[in-house]
């Protein structure tokens, strides 16, 4: 397998500096109890009940301090492990599988349990009970500050915590998690992803095998999704998995060994060409295999490639590790992409395509944009053919190549604006992608070509990606329902610069009275030119290459060329504001040169059509002292006009 991306750990430090949560500084607040010689205790995040739960009250929670607990207490023990961790009492799995997927990168562990060194335990009275983490907001980074009182019944913790009863950074980093979503309780709701994503500031994917599955009988979608697996661990991106199910059930085993409701890593993925000499041995000529790592305990897959199958015991271990069939810790087990398919039910990646991250192989241009579905008539709903449909928040950007893919991301916040309440009151969300004129500028009041449309989910962030040719195009993110109301961000990225921004007005504004206004909005479509000619002046070329361009007072839109035709199909549309629309628009039609281009012809359209379009063929003229003279081919363009400025 290859891949167009390639990914480096290199620089994780945010380019700026990040924000403080509620306005506590670390280092003034270390300083400030350092110099009076007392410990923090954090007024933002109180060590009661408050701070743990919403809806019960536990009055047998103690919180101490980790020097209360043992002699010798440490952030880290013997380096940061995948399997350092143990969930506790709450029912939050999902965090202890996002911290373990994160420990298997050291750099971006450490981006998040920021100068884990300088904060360790310390013997020259420097300690002043005070940690700090960061994460990732909606397009910011922030520093969490947290003093190190932690919740414990009978002397051991209560949530998750490490196995090592003298390392700490689990248990502070959720308090400190719990802290950012207003409460131990509120971790209970969330999703392996949304914490990735926290950690990280990584682009969430999440892949329903249910949904998969039902796609998957055409070889060529199956390939697509292995090399999409193949792709993601090449550029390193965290990638997990689950079981889904119901509350009662979580913790369970099935029959094949697999836990319910807990969450797997996927450590490696791969495509295993079978030499011809082991082709009899190992039955098969290809392998399509996938290794996984289980957080929860030494209880693993039994079923086949598990460490006691058959599959194993066909060649010696050697031969497996030349073929790139190993482990590298324990835990680890190897299952076929089919059973993984077959046994779980979502895949969850979580990409890095800040354009840092990537080498020269390939670069990607990063837009994030904020916005909101609101009552002021920015909340039309999902649903395409509907009149509050173009109500919707719309964004632009251009495809610049001749194509080029597109990954957009789609978040909602997910904390409640009155309380901080995780993962409540979120939206079922989806976004669309639109064809628009290649020199639109204002808000879509009619429908175009859609090119994309995303899956509409109730979670925080919604994926999608696409590849599209060159042209004009606008996002419209939107709720399922019409009338919802909520914050977002949308994350684009594309192969070159998109231009992207949010479309804010109608249409042109009047400007100084004196100035003559705007009364007419016009969309015209080229589709076709045909019959050309090429002139006998023609510059040092045999063959006809046309592109047109479109002029109308002032603005003018270009076209690229087509080789060696007399006729060629451009279906390519402007949308002009008019002040003088008694003057046609020009269609000119040129044959391209490397240096200077040809005239050819122009067709002058002034027909106005209507507000439902009318489609016109028109005669081809010369120009100058050639104006009337009628030139050879005919041009066929679709047009649409209206009084009213926001009504195309």
């Amino acid at each position: 397998m290859t891949s167009n991306i390639h990914r480096k750990f290199l620089n994780l430090v945010p380019l700026t500096m990040p924000t403080n949560y509620r306005n506590q500084s670390y280092s003034k607040i270390r300083k400030d109890c350092i110099s009076k010689g007392v410990l923090f205790e954090d007024p933002e995040f109180p060590a009661n009940n408050k701070s743990l739960f919403n809806s019960k009250i536990d009055n047998e929670i103690e919180w101490k301090r980790p020097k209360e607990l043992c002699r010798v207490p440490k952030l880290v023990v013997e380096g940061v492990s995948c399997d350092d961790l143990n969930q506790g009492d709450l029912g939050n799995t999902w965090f202890v599988t996002a911290c373990s997927s994160l420990a298997q990168e050291p750099k971006l562990w450490q981006k998040v349990v920021t100068n884990h060194k300088d904060q360790e335990w310390d013997d020259k009275n420097l300690y002043a009970g005070i940690f700090k983490f960061l994460f990732w907001r909606f397009g910011d980074w922030i520093e969490v500050v947290i003093d190190d009182r932690l919740p414990t019944k009978n002397g051991n913790l209560v949530f998750c915590h490490s196995k090592s009863r003298n390392e700490f950074w689990s248990a502070l980093l959720e308090k400190a998690y719990a802290k950012m979503y207003g409460d131990y309780e509120s971790l209970e709701s969330g999703t392996v992803a949304d914490s990735l994503v926290d950690f990280t500031s990584g682009v969430s994917e999440k892949l329903e095998t249910v949904k998969l599955k039902a796609t998957l009988s055409d070889p060529e979608s199956s390939n697509a999704l292995f090399t999409k697996l193949c792709d993601a661990k090449e550029n390193r991106a965290l990638m997990t998995c689950n079981i889904q199910c119901v509350k009662e059930e979580v913790g369970k085993y099935t029959d094949k060994g697999l836990v319910l409701g807990h969450g797997y890593n996927i450590t490696d993925v791969k495509s295993i060409t079978v030499s011809r000499s082991l082709q009899g041995t190992i039955g098969s000529s290809m392998l399509y295999l996938v290794r996984l790592f289980n957080p929860w305990g030494s209880r693993e897959w039994n079923g086949a490639w598990s460490d006691s199958s058959e599959e194993w015991k066909r060649v010696a271990p050697q031969q497996w590790e030349k073929m790139g069939v190993k482990f590298q810790q324990e835990g680890e087990f190897w299952m076929s992409f089919e059973d993984l398919l077959n046994h779980f039910t979502a895949i969850d990646i979580c990409h890095f395509v800040n354009t840092s991250f990537f080498s020269i192989k390939k670069t990607w241009a990063e837009a994030i944009l904020h916005s909101e579905w609101h009552h002021n008539g920015r909340n039309g709903g999902g649903v395409v053919n509907a009149p509050s449909f173009l109500g919707n928040p719309q964004f632009l950007f251009d495809i610049n190549g001749i194509s080029d893919k597109v990954m957009i991301s789609l978040e909602q916040h997910d904390i409640h604006p009155d309380r901080q309440t995780f993962g409540q009151n979120l939206n079922t969300i989806g976004f669309h992608i639109m064809k628009v004129e290649e020199n639109r500028k204002y808000r879509v009041h009619i429908l175009g070509q859609m090119m994309f449309s995303s899956e509409y989910c109730k979670t925080r962030s919604v994926f999608g990606e696409t590849t599209l040719p060159k042209g004009r195009y606008v996002i419209i993110p939107t709720t399922a329902e019409q009338g919802c109301t909520g914050r977002f961000m949308l994350r684009l990225y594309t192969g070159s610069s998109a231009s992207a921004g949010e479309l804010t007005k109608e249409g042109p504004t009047r400007g100084c009275p004196c100035l003559k206004k705007h009364v007419m909005v016009t969309t015209i479509t080229v589709i076709s030119v045909d019959g050309l000619e090429l002139p006998s002046t023609a510059k040092s070329k045999e063959s006809l290459d046309p592109m047109i361009t479109i002029k109308c007072e002032g603005e003018s839109i270009k076209s690229n060329h087509h080789t060696n035709t007399t006729s060629a199909t451009y279906n390519i549309t402007g949308t002009f504001y008019r002040k003088k629309p008694e003057l046609p628009i020009i269609v000119e039609i040129e044959n391209h040169n490397v240096l200077v281009n040809d005239f050819l012809a122009e067709g002058r359209v002034d027909e106005h059509g209507n507000e439902a379009g009318k489609e016109i063929k028109c005669k081809l003229y010369g120009r100058k002292k050639e104006a009337e003279q009628v030139k050879p081919g005919t041009l066929s363009v679709f047009i649409r006009s209206s009084f009213d400025l926001t009504s195309l």
